[in-house]
């Protein structure tokens, strides 16, 4: 099944079974594969529908954050609801131990040495873990990895 598929049938669920906080966060990751769609004048495949889900759960754990620091906790609780919905539509994550493997194996094969080269090791492993770990995540591991 596509994801587009089940995106629909998950609608369809959400309306029968009246959860109305699902079926707002599934409508608007919809509403972003549709304008994301008209702007490209293309129909998204999985991989390409799996980048808008990418981006709308970057910009709910951006959202999050911010609101954190705003100290609006009703914000938080609606991002972060909304934010377990998106993730379900992403793919298996990396473990940890995966994680740091793979950034080892990055470093060792640019010959990165400081951090100034952090730029090669991130240019190296970002296509390896696009959608299986989260950005900020690798950044950190990969700044302690150059650092030390």
């Amino acid at each position: 099944m596509s994801i587009r598929e089940r995106l629909e049938e998950d609608i369809r669920d959400a309306m029968r079974s009246r959860s109305q906080q699902r079926l707002e966060a599934l409508r608007f990751l919809k509403s972003a594969i549709n304008r994301v769609e008209i702007d490209r004048r293309v129909t998204l495949d999985d991989e390409g529908i799996t980048e808008v889900i990418m981006r709308q759960v970057k910009d709910r754990r951006d959202s999050i954050r911010m609101f954190q620091e705003g100290n609006r906790q009703d914000l938080v609780e609606k991002e972060s609801a909304d934010l377990v919905v998106l993730e379900e539509y992403m793919p298996p994550q990396l473990e940890e131990e995966e994680l740091l493997a793979l950034i080892e194996e990055a470093i060792r094969q640019v010959g990165a040495e400081t951090i100034r080269d952090k730029g090669k090791v991130m240019g190296r492993l970002m296509p390896q873990v696009q959608g299986k770990a989260d950005g900020q995540q690798v950044n950190a591991i990969v700044t302690r990895l150059l650092e030390g």
